[in-house]
């Protein structure tokens, strides 16, 4: 299941996002996973939180990034729910891109919630993104 938490930058995308991932801890029984670029997240989410840097895996495109979480999921079944931070700052900002790899995790990913930050008004998004908000 994918869901976007959508906003203009300095709206509070990502203070909804720790909050969300510090509540799935509490319940959680498989791994949390939370993706970003620049490591920003360090001291704000609980250690028991996997923390990935984008960057230091070289994930620069949408279709990078769509490979990235399919080696993650197909090499841990126990990962229970993805959580990604300024998505268009990982894979840039072509919302028809972002629709198309978001249709394609959405397949692939059914048993795993991916939630993903996106530095954009929901009205300026197209409507294979919009589908996921």
């Amino acid at each position: 299941m994918i869901s976007l938490i959508t906003g203009k930058k300095g709206t509070g995308k990502t203070k909804v996002l720790i909050d969300m991932i510090k509540s799935t801890l509490e319940t959680a029984t498989g791994n949390v996973v939370c993706i970003e670029r620049g490591m920003k997240l360090t001291y704000d989410i609980p250690h028991k939180v996997r923390l990935v840097d984008a960057e230091e895996y070289g994930i620069t495109s949408y279709d990078a990034f769509y490979g990235f979480v399919s080696g993650m999921l197909a090499g841990n079944y126990d990962i229970q729910e993805i959580f990604v931070d300024g998505i268009l700052k990982i894979g840039g900002r072509d919302y028809n891109e972002l629709g198309v790899m978001l249709e394609k995790l959405a397949m692939m990913a059914k048993d795993v919630k991916i939630t993903f930050t996106v530095s954009a008004d929901a009205d300026e998004l197209p409507q294979n993104v919009k589908a996921f908000i």
